[in-house]
């Protein structure tokens, strides 16, 4: 049975009378590599940021690993879910934070590239690696931590090995060309040391040749980190040669998932997005 490491369940987002996510339910198991895509204004990036945590979702529930980050149903519905528990009382769940996310293992990255641009691409991962520090403020302050931060400027540079960026490791991160600084970015989300990793429309603005060695790339992400992944995207090149399922969002409302032969031969995806595609790209 697959593990489940990402579930959404009826997850609904509203903006005053706009309705940005109707009812969203999908699942991405590990090792994964599952896309959301649809229109501009699908809702995609709205999804993204429930999961995130940028958004507590209007209605819904949202499990990461199995672990519930948001619970937001109507009243009625909250007490039969918690009837005979807590003497009949029940509490909205707290949204958690996006650093707490992140701590819990999940990383994102944006459609618009957000490096530090004072600083060098080993720079810009080490501060990410930073978060899985284990010293505390005396240790840091009064003994120093010599033998962790070696150790993760260790794990930066074989990382920045991996990822073919070791050559570059001591240039100006908006120095790089676009292709590469998409690279870092998703290089700088892996020193989270993520279990799901979330993409971003990543290959927005690049050229046939730097689409194409992204989606190499992603898949030798998948491979190399056993890492599973969630794209949002619009090059369908990109998204029908990598991912193992789709999910197709039109207006918030989810209007086809499967495989991508299922999807791109599914009516409805070709009416609402897939005949207008190479105008999207």
């Amino acid at each position: 049975m697959a593990e489940s490491v990402l579930r959404l369940e009826d997850v609904t987002m509203q903006f005053g009378g706009v309705v940005a996510l109707n009812n969203l339910s999908m699942e991405v198991n590990k090792g994964e590599i599952v896309a959301l895509i649809g229109p501009n204004g699908a809702g995609k990036t709205t999804a993204f940021n429930a999961i995130t945590g940028v958004y507590e979702p209007t209605n819904g529930a949202i499990y990461f690993m199995d672990e519930l980050l948001v619970e937001n149903y109507p009243k009625e519905k909250m007490k039969k879910l918690y009837a005979g528990e807590n003497n009949g009382k029940y509490t909205k769940s707290v949204v958690k934070t996006p650093d707490v996310i992140t701590k819990a293992g999940m990383a994102r990255t944006f459609q618009n590239i957000r490096l530090w641009p004072s600083m060098t691409v080993f720079e810009n991962v080490l501060v990410a690696k930073h978060l899985r520090r284990t010293s505390n403020l005396f240790s840091a302050t009064f003994r120093g931590n010599r033998k962790e931060e070696a150790r993760q400027r260790e794990e930066v540079a074989e990382l920045l090995r991996i990822v073919g960026l070791d050559d570059v490791q001591d240039e100006l991160s908006t120095s790089l060309p676009y292709g590469k600084q998409r690279r870092l970015e998703i290089a700088r989300a892996l020193a989270t040391n993520p279990k799901l990793l979330l993409l971003d429309e990543p290959a927005a603005g690049m050229n046939p040749q730097e689409t194409d060695e992204l989606t190499e790339f992603i898949g030798q992400i998948r491979n190399d980190f056993d890492m599973t992944i969630l794209l949002i995207e619009h090059h369908m090149n990109l998204v029908m040669g990598i991912s193992d399922r789709i999910y197709v969002l039109d207006f918030g409302r989810l209007i086809s998932s499967g495989t991508p032969d299922v999807v791109q031969s599914d009516q409805k995806v070709i009416d609402a997005y897939l005949g207008v595609a190479d105008e999207d790209a």
